[in-house]
């Protein structure tokens, strides 16, 4: 028996523009993501990786196809369907995208507060534990501008780890980042996920992390033109 989907995608198309200026950017694309499974996306620029990344996240609107997270299907799903969406996934970006003005910890505890069921004391417990499992609980009250690169990522992945999600998406998030911290980043998401058995989908360059993926997809001129596992996947 297989582990669910987190993310069952099926005849995939997506296009920019209208009219004569409207141009496909993804063809055909069928793909799945299995609870805890950490998948990694490669390919050159403009081979559609974001946009397919921001579809999964409910980002952006499905136009034509399947696309379902967790059982739920977004195509001509509602603004509002996509908002609960976005609330029950966590996203990691190049840009650490924190804000300068808050702490550490009220970086993370924004996250938390986005659900209405958690008190503002468990919001600030839940975010101090979280950066204390990133290694930063003597930075808790640290501004962004006193803290490292390697540092801002750590909050970033608190922030996008602290309410447990199925699911993490991360695109290029050791990009602005040296061997050393991009390395340790990466382990970092990877031991935290399996931990809380959360899916990771991470778009990169970065051919050194390639190695703590369960599998490998690569994109091409809009097309899956790869899956490392699609013929394990055809057989369950």
């Amino acid at each position: 028996m297989s582990q669910q989907s987190v993310i069952s995608i099926q005849n995939l198309n997506h296009y920019y523009g209208k009219g004569i200026l409207k141009r496909q950017i993804l063809f055909d694309i069928n793909f799945e993501i299995r609870a805890g499974e950490i998948v990694i996306m490669t390919g050159p620029s403009g081979s559609g990786k974001t946009t397919l990344l921001s579809l999964i996240g409910g980002l952006r609107s499905v136009q034509e196809g399947s696309l379902k997270f967790l059982g739920r299907e977004l195509f001509r799903a509602s603004q509002t369907k996509l908002v609960n969406i976005r609330r029950k996934i966590g996203y990691i970006f190049q840009a650490h995208n924190l804000l300068e003005f808050l702490t550490a910890r009220q970086n993370v505890q924004m996250a938390v507060e986005l659900n209405e069921h958690i008190s503002p004391e468990e919001a600030v417990l839940k975010a101090e534990a979280m950066l204390k499992a990133v290694g930063l609980g003597d930075k808790i009250n640290y501004y962004p501008e006193n803290l490292s690169g390697g540092q801002k990522q750590r909050i970033a992945i608190a922030r996008a780890l602290v309410n447990n999600p199925p699911l993490v998406l991360a695109d290029e998030p050791t990009a602005s980042l040296d061997k050393q911290s991009g390395r340790a980043i990466v382990e970092l998401m990877q031991h935290l996920a399996k931990e809380q058995g959360t899916s990771i989908l991470l778009v990169t360059h970065d051919n050194r992390i390639l190695d703590v993926a369960d599998r490998i997809v690569e994109m091409e001129d809009g097309l899956l033109a790869r899956d490392s596992q699609s013929t394990v996947m055809s057989r369950d």
